[in-house]
């Protein structure tokens, strides 16, 4: 696979969140994957989520943080119920991103979306190449917003990779939103 020309400006944004059994890539692995591409107003485009079936041993290196989290949000029990083999979720994605992309390079978007890169980079090094160097993490209005302007976005995290999707892009857009009023103030 050749790498995509980064060079072209981008149209759309790629909204991922991974679900893992823990945060080290080197020790943990990827057990949900939620994609959603929007445009730069944030319509939803196209929507792509799946579960990953992982051996007993990777399951059993859970941290304990996510075996508490993963069973209560009834991940675990999907996983068990309709996981999907690793390498199938990663070709989909591969297509998903190839399709709603068509070689525009993919902007990541999320929360904390760092480490779910370096996941990605670790086990997904074709989903890698399809990506743009710059992403977009909400985190950083985040961090920006509650200390110049001590606004807080009140999210649930369901710790869900969907659901965590949607609660990224609308704490974007209450940071833009009060962007816009700070400058319409000046």
């Amino acid at each position: 696979m050749t790498e995509i020309d980064k060079t072209i400006k981008p149209t759309k944004l790629l909204w991922v969140d991974l679900e893992m059994t823990g945060l080290d890539p080197d020790e943990h692995v990827i057990i949900e994957v939620a994609a959603l591409v929007t445009d730069f107003d944030f319509k939803t485009l196209a929507k792509y989520d799946a579960v990953i079936k992982q051996s007993d041993e990777k399951m059993n290196n859970m941290n304990e943080w996510s075996a508490i989290q993963h069973k209560s949000s009834g991940l675990i029990e999907k996983i068990h119920q309709n996981g999907k083999i690793e390498k199938q979720v990663m070709n989909d994605l591969v297509e998903f991103i190839k399709i709603n992309f068509n070689g525009e390079p993919a902007i990541l978007a999320g929360n904390s979306i760092y480490n779910d890169r370096k996941f990605i980079e670790k086990h997904w090094p074709e989903v890698t190449k399809l990506l743009h160097y710059r992403m977009l993490d909400v985190t950083s209005f985040k961090i920006l917003m509650e200390n110049k302007t001590c606004e807080k976005f009140e999210k649930s995290d369901s710790h869900r990779a969907s659901d965590d999707i949607e609660a990224s892009i609308d704490e974007l857009k209450f940071y833009l939103n009060n962007l816009l009023k700070i400058s319409e103030k000046d």
